[in-house]
């Protein structure tokens, strides 16, 4: 039987930690990004929930200089042309 160690160390523990902190950084970002700027499209927000934890980490940083909705589209537009090394 394995021990609460030797659990937190197998690949799909790994795997399902990273993919809570991803959704609660979208959960997070998204919060932020109404407030700065305003309700978002479901398109929108649908595309800010497909980044990987890695975007999601630089869209943080990146929506404290947006001004409008059309910088975070443009945002997300870069982000297709370079999507996230697996």
């Amino acid at each position: 039987m394995f021990g609460l160690s030797e659990l937190r160390q197998t690949r799909v523990y790994q795997e399902a930690l990273e993919e809570g902190r991803q959704r609660e950084g979208v959960a997070l970002v998204l919060r932020l990004l109404n407030r700065r700027v305003g309700v978002m499209s479901r398109e929108l927000q649908a595309k800010v929930e497909a980044l990987s934890l890695e975007q999601v980490e630089a869209l943080a940083e990146a929506l404290l200089d947006f001004s409008g909705v059309e910088e975070l589209v443009s945002w997300l537009d870069r982000q297709g042309e370079h999507p996230p090394m697996a």
